[in-house]
């Protein structure tokens, strides 16, 4: 049984594989499988990673998984002890993993992260990507709004996120979950088990079970020394608040259907994991439902999704506060 299974969802990301598994394949801890999920293969990626990558253990549904549910159905079938995630657009030092894994020496980490910088450019470019020093994720932070921000984005680096710390939420781009922390805070609705949220299908399931980790008295932690890049299509603007015009031109810049992941998970992240439910979330939604009413209307188009789901996160919010917060393990 390998000590660390690798996952990676493929969504039409051909021209990433080679140097993203070459870099997998090319790790110092040796002691590990590779696991790919095809979300979608429009681009015959999938033939490329057979032919270059035979070791690759390949799944595909046929369909559109989704990141979540990609990822839980390997959390629910692999033995492994970690479980080591990496983006279509993430290549890893050679010592990532092996740098991640002496971060669960502490019996209390749940989950962690390495230290992520941007790809040179917005065009996703691999060539020279470890000429550019501008940070992604050191971790997410999260304030009482729900605002959940990447630590450190868009910065220069300038070893100010160099010290190995405990921060509220990881980014799973290339995170690291310890097996026995995602058995113990998974959410079972209707017989149904599940360790990222398959209602989000993609984005904000990562924060929303590092938080929910966090809740159970598990820890995420961010380790320095282990390095990647990751290409990020969506991400945060520069300044964000503080610079309006910024702050819209990166949003309408977004796929519509992100947008709409993004307005919807992020709320419903905030309803199954906030302790309470703070003035300052009300105070932000209200002029975040303006902002989208005025300059992206097009994202309204989720309410019918989200009204319908929006009883279900109630519920999960409950099975996590009655069931796996009181059975908490530390």
């Amino acid at each position: 049984m390998p000590r660390v299974t690798v996952i990676q969802v493929i969504y039409n990301s051909k021209r990433f594989i080679e140097p993203v598994f070459g870099a997998i394949f090319n790790q110092t801890f040796e002691d590990f499988e590779v696991v790919a999920v095809i979300a979608g293969n429009d681009d015959n990626g999938k033939e490329l990673l057979m032919e270059k990558f035979p070791k690759v253990k390949i799944i595909d549904p046929g369909y559109n998984i989704g990141f979540a549910a990609g990822h839980n159905l390997v959390f629910s079938s692999s033995p492994s002890e970690f479980f080591q995630l990496v983006n279509p657009d993430m290549i890893m030092e050679p010592n990532y993993i092996e740098e991640m894994v002496k971060a669960f020496d502490d019996e209390k980490v749940g989950a962690a992260t390495g230290k992520l910088y941007q790809f040179k450019d917005l065009k996703l470019k691999i060539e020279g990507f470890r000429d550019n020093k501008i940070l992604d994720t050191t971790g997410v932070t999260i304030s009482k709004s729900g605002r959940a921000r990447d630590r450190g984005q868009h910065e220069v680096d300038n070893n100010q996120y160099d010290k190995l710390i405990f921060v509220q939420a990881v980014s799973a781009a290339g995170a690291m979950y310890r097996a026995s922390a995602l058995n113990a805070t998974r959410c079972t609705l209707n017989a149904h088990s599940e360790y990222f949220d398959e209602d989000f299908h993609s984005y904000w399931e990562d924060v929303d079970l590092a938080w929910r980790m966090s809740n159970a008295g598990w820890k995420n932690v961010f380790v320095p020394s282990a390095v990647g890049y990751h290409g990020r299509g969506a991400g945060s603007s520069k300044k964000g608040y503080a610079d309006v015009p910024g702050f819209i031109k990166h949003h309408s810049a977004l796929n519509p259907r992100i947008r709409q992941l993004n307005y919807k998970n992020h709320i419903f992240m905030y309803i199954k994991n906030s302790p309470y439910f703070y003035p300052e979330f009300f105070v932000r939604e209200f002029f975040m439902f303006f902002y989208v009413l005025i300059f992206e209307a097009s994202t309204f188009k989720v309410l019918p999704e989200f009204f319908k789901l929006l009883p279900k996160m109630f519920k999960k919010r409950k099975y996590i506060n009655t069931t796996i917060m009181n059975g908490r393990s530390f």
